[in-house]
């Protein structure tokens, strides 16, 4: 089988979309960094609208992986196209799929390999946004506060050797330095990570570093460069071999990593850009003033309702998101999580019916046709939780409300740091602090009862910050997970009313 490549897209069937713009003469005016599946299934896709609506061809991406040449090697053999596939149920249940070439990706660049390329790209004349998929953990900051930390052996090493960066940061300010000092104009430099307030934490990162940097880089930043906040919304599983294969077999050539999202996207962006933007609005994307509203929406109901399913899916055997759903107790606790003890948190906004959120929510989490994997979502809970969890918890707190479907969610993460799940099964802990995770869980099992097991364990600051300190936090943490470790999550869940009351 040919593989995918611009000579084959005359020959791929009909119902296969693909590019109709002159991709030859697309000018690299987007660097994306963290050039992974969510950035192909999301971003790069509206920004494929974009150019089909306008025409404008000054907005082709540059990708950047910060750590593996793998993309690098699956795409550019292919030129950098690849395909979409969306994917979601008939009315008869059967698993149906929606095929796209997507080709404004004109490049990757691999950091480790040639640092200098990309701090090049990064302040070419034709840069005129930095967008960023790197994960919560590529932000090098304390998860409980959004500081960067100085202490990190990688953004040290990026403060002394300015010429060859590893991390985020250390490639943005040092290619910033470089267009100040050649009086090219400034970029506008734009989180899409599952960050709150994605954008102002992107600013405060860049800004710290740069300080370390020059005073007068600090300054230039701060006055010429925008960081708009923004709130990302599509499920993109990881891509399969059994996903390649019958991919390639439908499009009669091989693509060597197609990626898998379902047909739901949303994507709310701060219209503050320093230097020019595409048109986004044409592939879906919505342009606010202040999209924090949006943003708590997501990490909260989405994100928040996704960690506890994964957490307590796992731990029960279920492999996929959909099978965790499949469960009524699981969904019926998820749906009872997001309606009771989430929603009441958010702020009211226009024209949003959370009833009707809440349902289709539900609804994509059960899509059978995705198989999106619940230790997939269960990575990083170190960097995840306080954003999509912690935060409700302590508004809850303060309004002196229940939070106990929160604290069985946060009870359910404890319990699969133990690496193992009822059935069994050993799981790799796949968290930047999995060490220190680990460490505090054996400190923590000398403790003589549940309470100060807990209790120790919620001292950690990186991940709870002051909550360690609140003995109701702390008290309906360890109360459930005592069920937990005793009965099981489905028997926890039968007895979850019961047992609550925090």
């Amino acid at each position: 089988m040919a593989r995918l490549h611009p000579g084959t897209l005359p020959s791929l069937p009909a119902d296969v979309a693909k590019p109709r713009y002159d991709r030859e003469a697309l000018q690299a005016g987007i660097v994306h960094l963290g050039v992974g599946a969510f950035h192909r299934a999301h971003l790069a896709v509206v920004n494929e609208a974009a150019l089909h609506a306008s025409g404008d061809l000054r907005w082709g991406t540059v990708g950047v992986s910060l750590r593996a040449a793998d993309t690098r090697d699956a795409l550019m053999s292919q030129s950098g196209l690849y395909t979409l596939a969306l994917r979601d149920a008939a009315d008869d249940g059967s698993p149906r799929e929606a095929l796209q070439v997507v080709g404004n990706l004109l490049d990757v660049l691999v950091a480790p390999e040639d640092p200098q390329a990309v701090l090049e790209r990064l302040a070419h004349p034709d840069t005129r946004i930095v967008t960023l998929t790197i994960t919560e953990k590529g932000y090098h900051h304390d998860p409980a506060t959004g500081a960067l930390r100085l202490d990190d052996a990688d953004i040290a090493h990026d403060l002394a050797h300015p010429e060859a960066p590893r991390t985020m940061a250390g490639f943005v300010v040092h290619a910033l330095n470089l267009r100040r000092g050649c009086g090219l104009p400034p970029v506008t430099l734009l989180s899409c990570d599952n960050l709150p307030a994605n954008g102002d934490t992107l600013r405060g990162i860049v800004l710290a570093f740069a300080q370390q940097v020059d005073g007068a880089l600090h300054g230039w930043i701060d006055a010429h460069c925008s960081f708009p906040n923004s709130m990302v919304d599509r499920i993109v599983p990881r891509t399969t071999d059994a996903d390649r294969e019958r991919i390639s077999v439908r499009l009669g050539a091989e693509d060597a990593w197609p990626v898998i999202g379902e047909p739901f996207l949303e994507w709310v962006v701060e219209d503050r850009f320093a230097h020019g933007r595409p048109d986004w609005a044409a592939g879906g994307a919505r342009f606010v003033e202040h999209a924090e509203p949006f943003e708590r929406l997501k990490l909260r109901m989405v994100n928040g309702s996704h960690s506890a399913l994964a957490y307590l899916g796992a731990m029960a055997g279920f492999r996929t998101v959909d099978s965790a759903m499949a469960e009524p107790a699981l969904r019926n606790f998820i749906d009872a999580l997001m309606r009771e003890e989430i929603a009441p948190t958010l702020p009211a906004m226009q024209g949003l019916d959370l009833d009707s959120y809440r349902a289709r929510l539900l609804q994509r989490f059960s899509n059978p046709a995705l198989q999106h994997q619940t230790k997939q979502i269960a990575m990083d809970g170190s960097q995840k939780l306080p954003q999509r969890l912690l935060g409700t918890v302590r508004d809850r707190l303060a309004a002196k409300q229940p939070i106990d479907r929160l604290a069985l969610a946060v009870a359910a993460w404890i319990h699969y740091l133990r690496g193992a799940d009822e059935t069994g099964a050993t799981h790799d802990i796949q968290d930047p602090l999995a060490d220190a995770l680990a460490q505090r869980l054996v400190q923590a099992d000398a403790a003589p009862s549940i309470q100060e097991r807990v209790a120790f364990f919620a001292e950690f600051a990186p991940v709870f910050g002051e909550l360690g300190g609140e003995p109701r936090f702390v008290a309906t943490v360890a109360r459930h997970l005592g069920v937990l470790e005793t009965h099981g999550v489905l028997g926890t869940l039968a007895v979850f009313d019961t047992t609550a009351g925090g």
